[in-house]
């Protein structure tokens, strides 16, 4: 196993990007090893740990095909779908709460409380 170096908040040379750097650039890290770690102190904790990655070894992001879309858009559809009234909240509905927030705080009052 060999040591990987250690760069502080800022001081990595160039060359080097975080994955969501490499995202922004179009690019993904495309199976290569980590290149060095990145980290940022904190006071009372341990510090945060960014992995950082060759640009020149890194590939481009594979385009999203028309079944991908597809399949992304089910996806976000039953995150969205309220399993006790079945109907579109609108919104993604929290893991939190499982259902819409009508299903979940239903009005003791009905509607008629409102004027």
């Amino acid at each position: 196993m060999r040591a990987i170096p250690v760069y502080r908040w800022r001081l990595a040379p160039e060359g080097l990007a975080t994955i969501r750097q490499l995202r922004a650039r179009g690019l993904r890290p495309g199976g290569q090893s980590v290149a060095a770690q990145l980290e940022r102190p904190r006071r009372r904790r341990p510090p945060l740990v960014a992995y950082l990655y060759r640009i020149d070894q890194a590939k481009p992001v594979r385009p999203m095909t028309p079944a991908k879309w597809a399949a992304l858009g089910r996806a976000n559809t039953a995150r969205r779908t309220c399993p006790q009234c079945c109907r579109d909240a609108g919104y993604v509905i929290p893991p939190s709460l499982g259902t819409c927030v009508p299903c979940t705080y239903p009005d003791p009052h009905g509607s008629e409380g409102t004027a």
